[in-house]
């Protein structure tokens, strides 16, 4: 078997540690590997597949965008025919899937392998279609990641235990009048973080929120859209039409200062600072009662990212009923971090 975890180029060293830490801790025997720029690591094992499903599971890992197991490897594809090594190793297996991915990396590398993985996708379609090998009611999908041109590792996946976009990206465009680009980082922020169900139960038309530092208001407006009213506090201005729907009070105030006259629903939170810092300030707004939830980012220093990982996400858990975290497709040198109190 092998352990494979996609990421954001330049963080393979702190995804290969979370790994590494993980298996430790369930005392699995692996050796994560991977090279800088490659978006990737791999890690072989003689674990069982069920044990690193449960280890590994994608929802868990911070570092990974997506978490497959692969049963197989396939190395020096022919050129001319790729597609019949890869139906001879499914045959072997006897198992029919609901449909097929086929992935590259998130990387230079990967970007010139993406025409590849669309044609020989739909080859492929075809192939395991007429070889009997796909079925839509079939539990699991299988996929093909594409390290290299004539590489591949074949993986079957749950498909309610894995990411739900191929390389584990949400393909989102911007909304027309969003004020920041940085309302894309918070809508994915909600699929990635949250489930279908608790985006129903938890974003509701009434519920309040703060937002610290949210100038021109890119966050502000992923929860005005959904009629949720919000004290946006920052001394920059905030978008004029923010202003105008009535569900916008702007505090032009210091951010770590500042505290609601009552509790709110969610406390939002993208201010450029110190790591240690933006965690100690939403530990304290939990602890206290003055936010029910809390969505914020923490922006990593150059070394030990991991390592201080930890120790700003300890400190939420010290006080949160339950914290999830994930570097995004939209994050760069930082995660996203969602807690609630309970």
């Amino acid at each position: 078997m092998w352990l494979v975890a996609l990421c954001r180029a330049g963080f393979e060293r702190e995804c290969a540690e979370e790994i590494a830490e993980r298996a430790r801790t369930a005392r699995l025997v692996l050796e994560p590997q991977f090279a800088v720029g490659d978006a990737f690591v791999i890690a072989a094992t003689d674990a069982a597949e069920a044990e690193l499903a449960r280890v590994f599971a994608w929802r868990e890992l911070i570092f990974a965008r997506q978490s497959l197991i692969a049963f197989a490897r396939l190395a020096e594809l022919p050129r001319h025919d790729r597609v019949a090594p890869i139906v001879q190793a499914l045959t072997a297996r006897d198992e029919r899937f609901r449909e097929v991915w086929l992935e590259a990396p998130d990387s230079e590398a990967g970007r010139r392998l993406a025409p590849l993985c669309r044609g020989l996708g739909a080859a492929l379609d075809v192939a395991l279609r007429d070889a009997q090998r796909l079925d839509p009611a079939a539990p699991r999908r299988l996929h093909g990641f594409f390290p290299q041109s004539d590489k591949v590792y074949l993986a079957a996946a749950d498909p309610a235990a894995t990411a739900p976009w191929p390389q584990g990206v949400p393909r989102l465009k911007f909304p027309r009048g969003a004020p920041s680009r940085s309302t894309l980082k918070l809508e994915e922020a909600l699929l990635v973080l949250l489930d279908a169900t608790e985006r129903a139960r938890w974003l509701t038309p009434g519920m309040t929120a703060v937002d610290l530092g949210a100038a021109p208001g890119g966050w502000t407006w992923q929860f005005v859209r959904r009629s949720i009213r919000v004290i946006a506090v920052d001394n920059g201005a905030i978008a004029r039409t923010l202003l105008d729907s009535g569900l916008v009070i702007h505090r032009r105030e210091d951010g770590f200062r500042f505290r609601p006259a009552q509790p709110v629903d969610w406390l939002l939170c993208d201010m450029v600072e110190q790591p240690r810092r933006v965690a100690e300030l939403v530990a304290r707004w939990l602890a206290t009662g003055d936010c029910r939830r809390a969505l914020f980012n923490l922006k990593l220093p150059m070394k030990q990212r991991y390592a201080e990982t930890r120790r700003c996400l300890d400190r939420v858990r010290a006080v949160a009923a339950e914290l999830r975290a994930k570097q995004l497709y939209h994050d760069r040198e930082e995660i996203t971090v969602f807690a609630r109190r309970t």
